[in-house]
């Protein structure tokens, strides 16, 4: 399995919860996508399990966006492959609080 080193950018309170800096770095299978690295967020950091979606449905909480490249990617599907520059590690994948 080919896999790619994320950067996540998270909000303040997720950053108190998992007791970690503003961004961490996380190993997520190809192909990158919000799934893929949300996945791979609440794998390593338990805690934020059921924080950023829903335990059931998976679907974003209301009070948190996604956003990359200067876009807001929370009404994009989670499947959908995200651009290039987050792949390579350039840009991170940044988690709001609304």
């Amino acid at each position: 399995m080919t896999t790619a080193v994320i950067r996540v950018e998270l909000p303040y309170h997720l950053q108190n919860l998992a007791s970690v800096g503003a961004e961490v770095s996380l190993e997520v299978a190809v192909p990158i996508t919000a799934c893929a690295i949300l996945d791979a967020l609440e794998a390593r950091y338990p805690m934020l399990c059921g924080t950023i979606r829903d335990h059931v449905t998976k679907q974003r909480r209301p009070f948190l966006r996604y956003f990359a490249c200067q876009q807001d990617l929370s009404h994009n599907p989670t499947d959908a492959p995200l651009p290039e520059a987050i792949a390579i590690g350039s840009e991170p994948f940044i988690i709001w609080g609304a």
